[in-house]
């Protein structure tokens, strides 16, 4: 395995990430400050969520021509010049102004934020050894999880440095110095990293709205169920009912969330092991039907019980604490199959793209609805809305290749 190669592109991810949660975190609470209302702040991050879509069927797609080192440098760029164009708002402006140019530096964010994922993501496959083997794919799993759960744990660590820098220093302050902790590997890559990675052989022929390997395209559209449902509650619903219904400090609010990302990415870092792969990573599919089933009914309750205003506060923190813990199996599961199903390093960028481009719109779908949600019904519609997207997300497991190497065979 290429250590120096994995060692430099997560790095550069881990800089990506950290200031993307930090990002999120000071734009939803300096937002929320100046008077927004929960509609309000979700079409703050809609133009980010809807270019992730994009840029993750394209990136794939760019990445498979023109080798994925490339884009990668290209993503590091761009978080650069979003965080010090959002530097650039003034509250006097009026609410549409501020929305729109918001807006449109989230949309760069999410343009690099995404890049930077299906390149990073990607040079993974690269740089295990391939085979198919059971002990292959054990070692592909593990360094899958370890890379997902580091990034989720370290944009926990950024919700609490975007709570901690709007507390310490001036909103365009704090963006700036986010831009400077981008700059630093982005000239470690630009310099070290010589290798070019992940370009294909055979691009001219590539899709990028399918997939011609029928399981992926089936994880794909599981993928963006699963996500939609956790931002449905999580990225407006959750915070504003914590600030106006429990009476949290933004520091407060932006710690608790900080703890909960970071403790689910300490899980999906240990998923292998927490679910006993490693000398079974090849039925990974046939476990995905299980846990997904676990944490849709788990939502199911807590959605009765807050609808029945039972221990309401209790209910919701306890909840999203073992939703977290399902959901980090969940999505760990995710990302090793969306590799582990691909046989052709060829296909590799365009596949995972795919993937993440589902991811996205889920996102997307999820941030709109979160504020809707909460507008119409509270937090209980948002969590009713999480559980009819998580019950559509078990539906499309069951239909998942029970083990790997059957898959890989099959195509």
């Amino acid at each position: 395995m290429n250590f120096r190669t994995y060692s430099l592109v997560t790095g550069a991810y881990w800089s990506l990430t950290i200031t993307d949660g930090a990002l999120r975190m000071i734009v939803l609470l300096y937002f929320h400050e100046l008077g927004y209302g929960p509609l309000e702040l979700s079409f703050l991050f809609l133009a980010y969520e809807l270019m992730g879509v994009v840029t993750n069927l394209f990136g794939g797609w760019a990445g498979a021509k023109s080798g994925l080192d490339q884009t990668l440098k290209a993503g590091l760029a761009i978080q650069i010049v979003a965080l010090l164009a959002i530097s650039f708002v003034d509250p006097n402006w009026s609410k549409a102004l501020s929305v729109i140019f918001v807006m449109t530096c989230q949309a760069l964010s999410g343009i690099a934020k995404d890049l930077t994922k299906v390149s990073s993501k990607s040079v993974v496959k690269f740089v295990v050894p391939d085979d198919v083997n059971d002990q292959q794919q054990s070692r592909l799993f593990k360094w899958v999880a370890i890379l997902t759960g580091s990034k989720n744990a370290l944009k926990g660590v950024g919700f609490f440095i975007g709570g901690a820098l709007l507390s310490w220093l001036s909103f365009r302050i704090a963006l700036i110095v986010m831009a400077s902790f981008v700059a630093v590997p982005l000239f470690l890559i630009i310099v070290l990293l010589k290798e070019q990675i992940g370009k294909s052989r055979k691009i001219g022929s590539k899709r990028v709205l399918s997939s011609t390997y029928p399981s992926v395209n089936r994880l794909s559209v599981a993928r963006f169920f699963l996500f939609g449902s956790r931002d449905i509650w999580f990225v407006v619903a959750l915070p504003v009912f914590l600030d106006e219904n429990l009476g949290w400090s933004y520091q407060g609010i932006g710690g608790f969330l900080a703890a909960w990302v970071i403790g689910y990415g300490i899980i999906q870092s240990g998923a292998p092991s927490m679910m006993k792969l490693s000398k079974g990573s090849n039925a990974a599919g046939s476990l995905a039907k299980g846990w997904a089933a676990a944490l849709f009914v788990l939502t199911g309750v807590i959605t009765i019980l807050v609808g029945n205003n039972v221990a309401r506060s209790t209910t919701v923190i306890a909840g999203l604490l073992v939703f977290g813990f399902l959901f980090a199996l969940n999505s760990s599961l995710h990302s090793f199959l969306i590799l582990a199903y691909t046989a052709d390093n060829d296909d590799v960028a365009v596949n995972v793209g795919l993937y993440y481009a589902a991811n996205a719109a889920g996102r997307f779908v999820g941030t709109l609805l979160s504020g809707l949600a909460y507008l119409w019904g509270g937090l209980t519609l948002a969590l009713l809305f999480s559980t009819g997207f998580l019950m559509v997300n078990w539906a499309l497991s069951l239909s998942l290749p029970s083990t790997v190497t059957s898959q890989l065979k099959t195509h």
